[in-house]
């Protein structure tokens, strides 16, 4: 039994609208493309991204939360803390890498896609008003969510480390193809110190903007997947299944 067959209607419904208020969000920011990214709050575009993005985690919470045991609720904090910390030291250090979603993906291998993309959109949040570079990228950790459960859950990618690295390689493809437009409209291509000079290497060999971003993505975001696929399944393997079980809800247990 899935996560999704398992919900009541009335929560499929907050489920699929905050989807579409992530998405719609998401487009927003690729059809304004804002350069006025200073502060969280600091400018019209930047306030319509957090109101859509703080909208989206909230119904998606609201459609996930009530089959959650508590100590698994008391986690989603843990795991945004995990996103932020993780994702600005390797952000610091000049590597071309992100590792800011190991919280995300561990939330998704313990309570499924809905939980995984609820946590990763409100990490996001939490983090763009500390580092506002950070908000515009809560759709991509909300796919990563989502598509690290349905191939956790759905496709079995924590059986084997082959499998874990496939998911993981397919998760960075998609999340470079939304993360890309983002990069390159509302900074330019740099966010990011090591991500940023990839960019930077690939404007001087004469590629367009976009072009660069890209490519830097396609090959950025792949091994990052890769790398926070395989930490989370090293530490879901390494649980007692009695304790992982602890932190499932009851569809998942039913598996």
């Amino acid at each position: 039994m899935s996560t999704e067959t398992a919900m009541t209607p009335a929560r499929k419904a907050l489920a699929a609208a905050g989807v579409l208020v992530v998405a719609a969000t998401w487009i927003y920011l690729v059809l304004v493309r804002p350069t006025d990214w200073d502060s969280v709050g600091g400018s019209t575009e930047s306030l319509i991204t957090l109101v859509g993005y703080i909208g989206g985690a909230v119904l998606l919470l609201a459609a996930t939360l009530p089959s959650l045991p508590a100590r698994t609720i008391a986690l989603i904090p843990v795991a945004i803390v995990l996103n932020m910390v993780l994702g600005q030291v390797v952000g610091s250090v000049g590597i071309p890498l992100y590792i800011d979603a190991v919280g995300t993906i561990l939330m998704a291998a313990l309570a499924g896609p809905i939980s995984g993309m609820a946590t990763g959109v409100l990490a996001s949040v939490v983090w763009g008003l500390l580092n506002p570079a950070a908000l515009p990228f809560a759709a991509s950790q909300a796919l990563t969510g989502w598509l690290a459960g349905v191939f956790i859950h759905r496709f079995g990618a924590f059986k084997n480390l082959f499998r874990v690295i496939i998911a993981g390689l397919i998760i960075g493809v998609a999340t470079a193809a939304m993360a890309a437009p983002v990069a390159a409209f509302v900074y330019g291509g740099t966010a990011g110190v090591g991500t940023g000079a990839l960019v930077t290497l690939f404007r001087e060999l004469n590629m367009e903007l976009i072009g660069a971003v890209f490519v830097q993505s396609l090959i950025s975001d792949p091994l990052d997947k890769v790398i926070v696929m395989i930490i989370v399944w090293a530490a879901i393997k390494s649980m007692p299944k009695k304790t992982l079980r602890s932190f499932q809800p009851l569809e998942l247990q039913d598996k």
